[in-house]
């Protein structure tokens, strides 16, 4: 094989390799989408049955703190006590790097990617012009 053949080829092999990563990069935002949806929709099957305990699981560590702060109370009963909306299922995800935004009919959810998964740092959030959400549940 030539020299200007052996670079082609080289070269084909560097084009495979960048189009094989490119097409492996683009799953993991699906991949993200889904686990975030996931938990997003077991947080509010939690709350809806009144798994307080379980939703309990489902927070973020701060988010979890400042709850059971604001009520003086354990996180399920603290968290028994909150009015958040009932909800219908998923309707859109967004996730970038390590944040994700579930919107339900009825709710949007903010979380966050810990090494246990994904955990519900804010809930019951409803979105106001020109402004942040306003959400029933956060952390500090």
């Amino acid at each position: 094989m030539t020299r200007a053949r052996t670079h082609i080829a080289g070269r084909g092999l560097l084009l495979v390799g960048a189009a094989v990563l490119a097409l492996a990069g683009c799953g993991a935002p699906a991949a993200r989408q889904d686990a975030a949806a996931a938990a997003g929709a077991a947080f509010e099957a939690a709350v809806m049955a009144g798994e307080h305990v379980r939703a309990c699981e489902l927070l973020a560590p701060q988010t979890r703190e400042q709850l059971e702060q604001d009520e003086q109370n354990a996180c399920a009963t603290a968290l028994a006590s909150q009015e958040l909306p009932r909800t219908h299922g998923v309707r859109g995800v967004e996730a970038y790097g390590r944040q994700a935004m579930v919107r339900m009919a009825g709710d949007t959810l903010f979380l966050s990617l810990f090494t246990a998964g994904w955990k519900v740092v804010a809930a019951g959030c409803t979105p106001q012009p020109d402004k942040p959400y306003n959400c029933l549940l956060k952390g500090a």
